[in-house]
């Protein structure tokens, strides 16, 4: 027997993972050997003809692991015959009160195994099938606003599905938990959520995984990189990996980045024989997609030193000595964090954008942007904008999201985390305001443009020099922290080399980015004319007419050939001379 099984042979010795114990008395002809499960309690107990007199001891105590697993009879044989009677017909011997008989369990715990070759049953726990906040499909996603995208797409698909009618929730921080609770424990089929809040009611008994058949994680890469690896193998190990009509739980994991090597190591820990479907295959920019650089160099662009309005900076120099007209480090990277801000502005006003992501590396980045574009808003809306960021409160959070989905403000501001997976129809630009330090959130980034072949504009800020940067590794993750030493020295800072990230960004495409002016225009040639971004791309319609009239003659003259193939052919065989 496995770590799965449990049994009891006729040599007295009951059998558990590859052990033997001495258990009970040893059995043959004519003997009639009674099993008894208790679910309630968790114990397997045998007798000897009969009960009481003969029943032994409890033999084994279920692993709680397995409290919620079906049970399926079996019996190994050697040069003998046994009757099995699972309550078909009257006992031989009373099992006793609190005992019934398979047979005549109801459904809330038996089932059929017929399709196991058997006609026996299975039993499976009574209360499996009492609990209503027990779903069958878990989708774990990494951020509330992903989160409730995924929830809304459910909403409008189940709506088609009366008979069995599927209901689904939401289950999210940042919100009363009150609601959520009455809503799962009202009976639900699927649970959307985010890991902390997921992890509280799992952990509070509120949330049951034993009936979980469908386990999906969403954007898996972005949750492993959070940090949440502990939780998926936590949560993977409470679900049944077997339901009890014997199928396999369905782990489903989705990523833009699925060949990341974290997703695949995952996947070898926790999937049997996953099936790899690559919808995009090799890392590309779609052809609507146009995609430029701007190289940002305070040693050649001396404007910040005079600008009366310039964008608030992190203040990571603070505390050093900022001297205009040198070549000092720290002097160039203050420039360019004050550049950038200008530059924004300017990107804007060249493409009048009236709709916009705005990637920045921080929070406190995001809101120093958003403070920056108001001050410099012409008019009411020239650049209204809102942020995007973890460090908002849910309901604002919401809010900006759906104000810049209906076109009420034009820009969002955010950090890759807090955009990731949001889906806005007809996006026209992306602006970077900072390389992210991992290529494949590049591709996440621009990739909200140039959607249902609409064209879609790009842009990123690179600084030719490095910058000072925060990377808080503090307890507190940054919140009152002022430590600028280098992360190497015990502090909270880096020197961030985005032409490296370039050049990682252009190997890994296999591609060398346009780099534009300091102007911002952008030339079209490329594009066959003016474009008009967040519009579809000129031709973009079915081309198969033309093509098929390339193609034409190449196909009438295959014909001609095939033609002359047959009546070789046929003159071989019938020794007869055809011309074709």
């Amino acid at each position: 027997t496995d770590d799965q099984s449990f049994g009891y042979g006729g040599t007295g010795k009951k059998s558990h993972k590859k052990q033997f114990d001495d258990y009970g008395e040893a059995f043959g002809l004519q003997d009639t050997i009674g099993c008894f499960l208790d679910l309630d309690s968790g114990e397997i107990t045998f007798s000897r003809n009969g009960n009481p007199g003969k029943k032994f001891p409890t033999a084994f105590k279920i692993p709680p692991k397995l409290l919620n697993s079906s049970f399926f009879p079996a019996v190994v044989l050697k040069n003998a015959e046994i009757k099995f009677n699972l309550g078909a017909e009257k006992f031989k011997f009373d099992p006793g009160a609190g005992f019934i008989a398979v047979c005549d369990a109801d459904d809330a715990f038996s089932i059929s195994s017929s399709k196991h070759g058997s006609s026996a049953p299975a039993v499976s726990h009574r209360r499996q099938a009492q609990s209503n906040n027990s779903p069958r499909c878990i989708i774990i996603e990494p951020s509330r606003e992903l989160a409730q995208q995924t929830h809304d797409q459910m909403e409008k698909f189940q709506k088609y599905l009366d008979v069995p009618k599927i209901r689904s929730c939401l289950i999210v921080g940042g919100i009363a938990a009150k609601e959520q609770l009455k809503e799962l424990s009202s009976g639900v089929e699927i649970v959307t959520g985010t890991p902390g809040r997921l992890t509280e009611f799992i952990q509070n008994g509120n949330l049951d995984l034993s009936q979980v058949r469908f386990f999906v994680l969403d954007e898996a890469d972005g949750l492993l990189s959070q940090g949440h690896g502990d939780l998926i193998r936590s949560v993977h190990k409470s679900i049944p990996k077997v339901t009890p009509e014997g199928h396999r739980l369905q782990m489903i994991v989705c990523s833009a980045t699925l060949h990341n090597f974290d997703v695949k190591k995952l996947a070898d820990q926790l999937m049997h024989f996953p099936q790899w479907v690559d919808l995009k295959g090799q890392d590309s920019v779609p052809e609507t997609v146009h995609h430029v650089v701007c190289m940002i160099d305070p040693r050649t662009d001396k404007r910040w030193i005079n600008m009366r309005q310039h964008i608030e900076t992190d203040g990571i120099h603070y505390n050093d000595e900022i001297r205009p007209g040198t070549q000092a480090a720290e002097t160039l990277s203050e420039a360019v964090k004050i550049l950038k801000g200008d530059y924004v502005v300017r990107a804007i006003r060249e493409h009048n954008m009236d709709q916009s992501l705005i990637f920045c590396r921080t929070k406190l980045d995001c809101d120093n942007m958003e403070k920056y574009l108001n001050q410099q808003s012409r008019t009411r809306d020239e650049f209204s904008c809102v942020c995007l960021h973890s460090d908002r409160r849910p309901d604002e959070r919401k809010q900006n999201l759906e104000l810049f989905k209906t076109r009420k403000v034009k820009f969002l501001i955010c950090t890759d985390v807090a955009a990731r997976g949001i889906d806005v129809h007809g996006m026209p630009y992306v602006i970077n305001v900072t390389l992210p330090d991992d290529k494949s959130n590049y591709l996440h980034r621009i990739g909200r443009v140039g959607r249902a072949e609409r064209m879609g504009l790009a842009i990123s800020l690179v600084s030719a020099v490095q910058e000072k940067v925060w990377y808080h590794q503090c307890p507190n993750r940054g919140k009152n922290c002022y430590n600028t030493k280098l992360k190497d020295h015990g502090g909270c800072s880096i020197w961030y080399n985005e032409p490296s990230l370039l050049a990682e960004i252009e190997d890994h495409l296999g591609v060398t980015i346009q780099q534009i002016e300091t102007d911002m225009k952008v030339q079209t040639d490329e594009f066959d004319g003016k474009v008009v971004y967040g519009q579809k791309k000129r031709g973009a319609g079915s081309g198969y007419q033309g093509h098929a009239g390339v193609l034409a003659g190449a196909v009438q003259e295959l014909a001609e050939l095939e033609k002359c193939v047959q009546t070789s052919y046929w003159n071989l065989k019938s020794k007869k001379i055809l011309t074709c």
